[in-house]
């Protein structure tokens, strides 16, 4: 089958509703009830989203040099390497026993990125934020606000309910699954499976500019000793920091190779900007490399990196270039509300948020 020209960018292929500014503001204030209950429980305030990181990584990123035209843009126009930071979690906005199984995140901060910036974004990063399935949970923000103040109330509470709970829904996935039938809104409430985040693919789920085009991307496994990883299960029965104890011993012996991926638009009606329930289908939209992440083997758990990128940096899809805006109504109340979350951490933690840059050394 030969793959459809990709679609142009043009602004006109985001449909902005009416409302959606009051939509954010309704997410910022569920979210501050996260951010203010984990706070006042912790002594220290974390992330209203994948509160509990697992591994904090660092590596480079090798842009291939052959890239024909339609690929060759935004960030990957031109060969070269980055330095990288890579920031492995889980959803919940509180600090979960790894008990209670989410579904996995990677957030990615390449540094010293040139070209025109998205507004407000500080410094020359470019960051990326995935979660290990290829669609979210609803389609509009204001139908995940309903979905978020259900969970609000339920922040840093009832947490042997959520351990038996997360039992309980892990099983009716795994029978779902047997017969074909994904849920993501299931997975999120605990029923995911509870695999090595290593041998996970990770993806964008929601659609951004790509230069002249329109895209998603994915990190995937490529490296054998992460390949061997895929599906397997960790056992986090008494073991509350099971997952970031896993991947520090694999960590400690193995090097990480991923590949970046790009899934280019071909149709606007069947690859839908508005709507990441929708999975494009990857026959006719192939995700296709582009670069090439290496990350040596190190200590991920390292505590001078764990401060500087976990407590000191943050990573939202509006820090980078205007080469890949972020497009669709999911993407345009994350813009405000990450920014939300960050300057609350930073004004109770007492710790401005850092931009860092790999040649000034940081």
């Amino acid at each position: 089958m030969v793959a459809a020209k990709p679609v142009r960018y043009t602004a006109a292929v985001e449909d902005v509703q009416p409302g959606e500014a009051e939509t954010v503001q309704a997410l910022n204030d569920a979210f501050d009830t996260i951010l203010e209950t984990t706070a006042r429980d912790y002594g220290h305030a974390v992330r209203s989203v994948h509160a509990k990181a697992h591994a904090i990584l660092e590596g480079r990123m090798a842009i291939a040099g052959d890239l024909p035209p339609e690929l060759a843009q935004g960030l990957f126009a031109r060969p070269g390497e980055h330095k990288v930071y890579m920031r492995i979690s889980t959803n919940a906005g509180d600090i979960l026993p790894d008990a209670v199984s989410l579904p996995r995140g990677l957030a990615m901060k390449v540094l010293d990125v040139e070209g025109a910036r998205l507004p407000g974004a500080a410094g020359t990063t470019q960051d990326f934020i995935l979660v290990n399935g290829p669609v979210f949970q609803t389609r509009t923000a204001d139908q995940f606000h309903g979905n978020l103040k259900l969970l609000a109330k339920t922040t840093d509470r009832m947490e042997g309910t959520k351990k038996v709970m997360s039992s309980v829904l892990r099983g009716v996935n795994t029978a779902l699954t047997a017969v074909g039938v994904e849920s993501p809104k299931l997975q999120a409430l605990g029923g995911a499976p509870n695999v090595d985040p290593l041998g996970e693919t990770y993806y964008s789920v929601t659609p951004f500019r790509y230069g002249d085009h329109i895209a998603k991307f994915s990190i995937v496994p490529v490296a054998p000793a992460l390949l061997a990883r895929k599906d397997s299960i960790i056992d986090a029965s008494g073991r509350p920091d099971a997952i970031r104890e896993t991947v520090r011993s694999e960590m400690a012996g193995i090097g990480g190779v991923w590949e970046m991926r790009v899934q280019l638009c071909r149709d606007l009606e069947r690859q839908p900007v508005e709507d990441p329930t929708v999975a494009w289908d990857e026959d006719e939209a192939p995700f296709q490399t582009v670069a090439t992440i290496t990350v040596p083997p190190q200590d991920s758990w390292d505590a001078d990196r764990v401060r500087a990128v976990d407590e000191q940096m943050r990573f939202s899809i509006w820090t980078g270039l205007m080469a890949h805006q972020p497009l669709g109504n999911i993407n345009r109340a994350r813009r405000d509300t990450y920014r939300h979350s960050a300057q609350f951490r930073a004004r109770v933690n007492g710790c401005p948020m850092h931009e860092p840059g790999a040649r000034s050394g940081a």
